[in-house]
């Protein structure tokens, strides 16, 4: 069996997708290791550079698609401007050793395009939406500089973006509900070790 396995974690916005991605690379049980991908939006406070994203300025995404280096991509239209997220085939995929991103539905069917559905599994988290919301206001309200427009622009993007058609076409089949976060990740791990046979 093939461990060098991509794990791709997505679902909607303030799903707890960012906890659960830390938590089952802190744990330290698991032999998978982070892919950090890469935005052209700004740093947020309290982000680091190289932790959830490589932060970088257009002329190098255009750049690196040019080098044809750019595995899967999103661009934006926000109230800010366009803001543009994508993997790079860099030296983060190996081999030798699973990995795990945090993605989107269209991100994933890039990189299922590009690695092929052997090597690649998805990881759908979902919430209640009532639950989502309320989750997505307390985060933007402990902002210094809160955007809620681009809360409500990111929230109806997701009725899109995660629709039941897409997730069909898609070939996403099993789900994580995560109303409790412990119960969420230990089901996610048990799908992580079933999958690499560890």
């Amino acid at each position: 069996m093939s461990k060098n396995k991509i794990f791709v974690l997505m679902g909607k916005s303030a799903t707890g997708k960012d906890t659960l991605y830390k938590k089952l690379l802190e744990e330290g049980q698991l032999p998978i290791k982070p892919v950090v991908i890469y935005t052209t939006r700004p740093i947020r406070q309290g982000e680091i550079e190289g932790e959830a994203y490589h932060f970088v300025d257009v002329e190098t995404y255009e750049r690196l698609k040019a080098e044809q280096k750019v595995i899967e991509y999103r661009d934006y239209h926000t109230v800010h401007g366009i803001w543009s997220y994508f993997t790079v085939a860099d030296a983060q995929f190996t081999d030798s050793q699973a990995v795990l991103l945090i993605n989107t539905l269209e991100g994933y069917t890039q990189i299922l395009s590009y690695f092929g559905k052997e090597r690649v599994v998805p990881l759908y988290v979902e919430v209640e939406d009532g639950e989502r919301l309320t989750r997505a206001l307390c985060r933007e309200k402990s902002q210094s500089e809160p955007k809620y427009e681009e809360l409500c622009r990111r929230f109806l993007a997701d009725a899109k973006d995660f629709s039941e058609e897409k997730l069909a076409a898609a070939g996403i089949q099993k789900r994580f509900e995560n109303s409790n976060m412990e119960t969420c990740l230990k089901e996610l791990e048990n799908a992580i070790r079933e999958v690499l046979k560890f």
